[in-house]
């Protein structure tokens, strides 16, 4: 049977902090929306204690949606845990997140606190969280840089005292898989009332390990993901949702894990965070980029146009693309330029589409990326070869 894998979502929280992704109001409820059609399991709306503009903000998002959990983010002092609580009471599903720095490093520097007293406020916080709302998450900042055996009290504790899931943070990205996998295990074995509560990990990207961190927690025991919309996030970025939905569904025989996200969705909500942010995607980056179901080099498009299963490990269509993408270019063949001619309404002999194709190669070679129109031009000034109708040039491409 397969485990059911939490997918919490933090682009509106922990994505917008990072410089140039901030939303106003409208725009984040217009993407909360969206990832409720994306069916995420929580969404984590922002921190309320921040400003005004952000309480408000998660109020709204609280209040309109329904089927997915909305927590706020909130310090273990009393001002930030009643802040947001006023923000989240009147969601269908309400989550209030409280957490604190378990590190040495940041108990010592940033805290000023003892190990005891860090203890002591994550209890209390925990307390007071449970006064107002059933579901508590309880993170340890900077937990792969903690004590494991501090960790271990630090969650025994808060779960004593009502969290309902344990946060394992990444904080600083500093993790390596196994060193992760690791901790979650020892987390699962070492905390005696681990069972009570989900255990969930919030990976960064600092050294490009985000997902294959989060994976290998799933591994070792973790029942909650926290990732964001294109990897967005403080710094280099948060573990990214596609990434992580689409490694468990493409390789689910073998991890035997499952989410419920409505992978449709995926591509759409990459593009609405785009559009908001005015931040695009890299053409690269996997699943949503540009080039991620894109083919130029021959002998892949002539594989992927016989069988896309040479070259795609999933279809376009199951992230919610119409189709993949073959560019013409240089490194292109005479069986893709023929099929993509045919597409536009030629029909060419084989003669022809040799001539064609020496002339594609030559432009490719000044230009990197014949587009639509340098083939009709090209094939224009081929003999006997009238254009095709308007539409059937406009269907191409």
């Amino acid at each position: 049977m397969e485990k059911q894998i939490k997918i919490f979502d933090t682009t509106l929280r922990d994505g917008e902090q990072s410089p140039g992704y901030s939303m106003n109001k409208p725009e984040k409820l217009q993407l909360a929306r969206k990832l409720e059609e994306l069916q995420v399991d929580v969404i984590e709306a922002g921190f309320p204690i921040a400003s005004e503009g952000d309480f408000e903000t998660v109020k709204k998002i609280a209040e309109t949606i329904t089927q997915s959990s909305v927590a706020g983010l909130c310090r273990t002092t009393p001002i930030d845990i009643e802040t947001a609580a006023k923000a989240v009471e009147k969601a269908a599903k309400p989550r209030i997140h409280t957490f604190i720095a378990t590190s040495d490093i940041h108990m010592k520097y940033k805290l000023c606190k003892s190990r005891e007293e860090v203890i002591e406020s994550a209890v209390k916080g925990v307390e007071m969280a449970k006064s107002y709302c059933d579901d508590v998450e309880f993170s340890a900042e900077d937990a792969s840089r903690s004590d494991p055996e501090f960790l271990y009290q630090v969650f025994e504790a808060a779960i004593s005292a009502g969290a309902t899931v344990i946060n394992v943070p990444d904080t600083v990205g500093y993790a390596l898989p196994w060193e992760f996998g690791e901790l979650i295990k020892g987390i699962r074995e070492n905390v005696p009332n681990i069972d009570d509560a989900v255990l969930s990990v919030h990976c960064h990207n600092d050294l490009g390990l985000a997902v294959a961190n989060s994976l290998t927690a799933v591994q070792n025991g973790a029942q909650q993901i926290e990732c964001t919309i294109n990897g967005i996030g403080e710094r280099a970025g948060n573990a990214s949702l596609e990434e992580i939905v689409m490694a468990i569904e493409t390789r689910k025989k073998n991890m035997n894990f499952s989410t419920n996200i409505n992978t449709k969705e995926i591509y759409p909500a990459s593009q609405l965070l785009a559009q908001i942010t005015g931040k695009g995607v890299q053409p690269n980056k996997a699943i949503v980029g540009d080039n991620a179901f894109a083919h130029e080099a021959g002998i892949h498009q002539h594989g992927v146009l016989k069988n896309p299963l040479c070259y795609e490990i999933m279809t376009p269509e199951s992230v919610g693309l119409t189709c993949n993408k073959i560019v013409i270019g240089k490194h292109s063949g005479r069986f893709a330029l023929g099929k993509k001619l045919e597409e536009m309404g030629y029909d060419l002999n084989k003669e022809d589409l040799n001539t064609a194709y020496q002339s594609v190669t030559r432009l490719a070679d000044k230009k990197k990326v014949v587009e639509d129109h340098d083939l009709v031009s090209i094939i224009s000034m081929m003999n006997d070869q009238p254009a095709p109708e308007p539409q059937k040039i406009a269907s191409g491409g």
